[in-house]
């Protein structure tokens, strides 16, 4: 088989750069390890409790003990399936803040600048806006479709937009407009009361042309890489052996624990590493699967005097009228993911911009022991607060030579000054809200533990016993300046090997402030441009 480009990865950026290359007439194949994403769990917005912990469609990775999380060991969950995690997630979509991206371009990710990132987001994007009429419409004709989902939300949300004008956040219609500062009701990727992936707005579109093909259950083992040029890539399928021939590129979208895995096991990482597990050594880029960055964030849970979803979801007859309602008119609280308010505040006035971001849910829930999302009948809601723009940085490595085996994630979370001072301002966030008027009016209890006395050094030692992912890994094939600091230039190519790009969010040379979804998705919509680009001039 030969192809003008092959993408290793149908994840949110796979998706983006089979529809964009193949929409130019070029043969494109696309390598999924999962499987398909026709499933009920996926379609239903609420539904992403039940593929948490999947393994249908979820890699299910476990980091190494974290020191800075007092030795625990956090779960992982990543897609293994068509449309990848943006067929897992939470679909809030939320761009980042402008001085995300003037840091990219600082790192040396040129023309990755506020400026370009916008126009970018511009033509991705057709968003549902409410008029001053009152009536829903469409701005814009991208692909990827951003739904107002507030006349489904609980009505106990707006508690939380009382919550931050009690304590003189702003309260935004769209937290991705012109103003990005305060507290909204989140923006999701749904459509018509379903789930609305990547897959969705790009690959299925692609799959259409004759030039588009789609492998699933495609395990790949490595990159071939001849003279420092890719050639193509060798996957299992069932028991087979497969080679595929590259006149292209080979682009990884593998996600940023997957994407780095690739390079190592094809010969493409630090010198040592690769020798240790018997890997010839093809290009010695020590920053390969370095420089990993995720969100953390602290959460804790109330419960309330006034109905939440828990009145309803947390009781069978409850669930029952929910899910007949969502079956009639795609409607109800099935129809809205749980992430309901939140937004982009500063830990306190003297913050140049907004250190923190906000989620606040309209129901109190867990996980029972076998992973299965956990929402009892008790009325509840909690307060969350996560740092924007963590310093920390850890590293995923290749354990063997076998694609079959895990790589070795460590986060190496809390390890600067920086981040310790950011997770005491998000704890006294939490506080404040817990604090405010509005919560003490519709809260009955503070479930364990109260944060609301805690000294500093309590909500440190809080933070490390309790605080979890937000699900954001990225940064481990950074874009920067040389093979020195990085492992991409500004365009997305690996250094020193030719044909051979890494697009989704492991090329971010630093952590966007919010959600990465979004980001992910634009930074693939640019670079098939940028691809296209470079196969035009030779």
């Amino acid at each position: 088989m030969e192809f003008d480009y092959i993408i290793v990865g149908a994840g949110s950026a796979g998706c983006v750069l089979a529809e964009r290359l193949s929409a130019k007439g070029q043969k494109v194949l696309v390598l999924e390890a999962g499987g398909s994403d026709a499933r009920f769990w996926i379609k239903l917005p609420l539904g992403y409790g039940y593929t948490f912990n999947d393994p249908k469609v979820n890699w299910r990775y476990t980091a190494e003990p974290d020191a800075g999380l007092n030795n625990r060991a956090a779960y992982w969950p990543r897609g293994r399936v068509i449309g990848g995690s943006s067929s897992i997630n939470a679909m809030a979509y939320v761009r980042g803040l402008p001085h995300d991206f003037s840091d990219w371009e600082k790192a040396g990710a040129k023309g990755w600048n506020w400026g370009t990132v916008r126009q970018t987001y511009e033509k991705m994007e057709s968003t549902s806006e409410k008029g001053s009429d009152g009536k829903m419409r469409i701005r814009g004709n991208g692909p990827v479709r951003v739904s107002d989902l507030r006349k489904n939300m609980h009505p106990f949300s707006e508690r939380f937009l009382d919550v931050a004008r009690d304590l003189g956040w702003d309260v935004l219609d769209n937290m991705n407009g012109t103003s990005f500062e305060g507290i909204s009701y989140y923006r999701s990727t749904v459509r018509n009361g379903m789930r609305y992936s990547a897959a969705d707005a790009f690959l299925r579109p692609a799959m259409k042309r004759s030039g588009v093909k789609v492998v699933r259950g495609a395990l790949v083992e490595k990159v071939e890489i001849e003279n420092n040029k890719a050639t193509g890539v060798w996957y299992r399928l069932g028991d087979k052996r497969i080679f595929a021939a590259a006149k292209g590129e080979v682009i990884l979208s593998a996600g940023a624990v997957n994407s780095p895995q690739v390079l190592q096991l094809s010969g493409v990482g630090p010198a040592a590493l690769l020798k240790q597990h018997g890997i010839e050594v093809k290009a010695d880029l020590s920053q390969v699967g370095q420089g990993l960055q995720d969100h953390l964030a602290i959460t804790h849970h109330y419960t309330a005097n006034e109905p939440t979803l828990n009145n309803r979801l947390g009781k069978l007859f409850g669930r029952m009228t929910a899910g007949l309602e969502y079956a009639l008119r795609r409607s109800g609280p099935l129809g809205v993911p749980v992430n309901q308010v939140g937004g982009f505040v500063r830990s306190d006035a003297s913050r140049n911009a907004p250190d923190m971001q906000i989620y606040c849910n309209p129901a109190s829930y867990g996980m029972t022991a076998d992973g299965k999302p956990d929402m009892g009948p008790i009325p509840g809601f909690i307060l969350s607060a996560q740092p924007c723009r963590p310093t920390s940085r850890g590293q995923i490595n290749i354990v063997s030579g076998d694609p079959m085996d895990a790589p070795k994630i460590e986060p190496n979370s809390l390890s600067t000054e920086k981040d310790i001072d950011d997770v005491l301002r998000a704890s006294r966030l939490v506080q404040a809200m817990a604090g405010t008027p509005t919560v003490k009016r519709v809260m009955k209890a503070v479930k364990a533990p109260d944060i609301s006395q805690m000294n500093d050094a309590e909500l440190i030692e809080n933070f490390r016993a309790r605080a979890s992912t937000v699900f954001h890994p990225t940064c481990t094939c950074r874009m920067g300046e040389s093979a020195a600091n990085s492992v991409l230039d500004d365009r997305l190519r690996v250094h020193g090997i030719g044909g051979l790009r890494v697009v989704d969010a492991s090329a971010f040379p630093n952590l966007t402030s919010g959600n990465t979804n979004a980001p992910t998705l634009m930074l693939a919509m640019r670079a098939a441009d940028l691809i296209l680009a470079d196969a035009a001039n030779g």
